[in-house]
């Protein structure tokens, strides 16, 4: 009468890097980790280690933040989303009591 179905425990995992990150979100990290790896390896005075030092201090945050996301959100839907509201949002003020007749 009743047909049973199975989920998977992996169901969720389709569309996600290792199960764990979304493409769009991992692509967004790559983007914003790879020019900054240059600049540093590029751009700072110090040996070799140092800037690798220097490099993994600003690349790691940015990759790892960008790889999360907000609010389960990649950063580009987010600061769309964002910008959408800060742009449409109106001021409203009190202006005192409402006189009612």
């Amino acid at each position: 009468m009743y047909q049973e179905y199975y989920i998977p425990a992996n169901f969720t995992d389709a569309g996600k890097l290792f199960g764990l990150f979304e493409i769009r979100n991992t692509l967004e990290a790559v983007f914003l980790s790879l020019p900054l790896l240059f600049l540093s390896l590029a751009l700072v005075p110090f040996d070799l280690t140092w800037r690798i030092i220097v490099g993994i201090t600003f690349v790691v945050p940015v990759g790892g933040f960008a790889l999360i996301g907000i609010y389960d959100d990649c950063l580009s839907r987010f600061a769309k989303t964002w910008w959408r509201y800060h742009s449409n949002k109106r001021i409203i003020t009190y202006r005192g009591d409402c006189n009612e007749h």
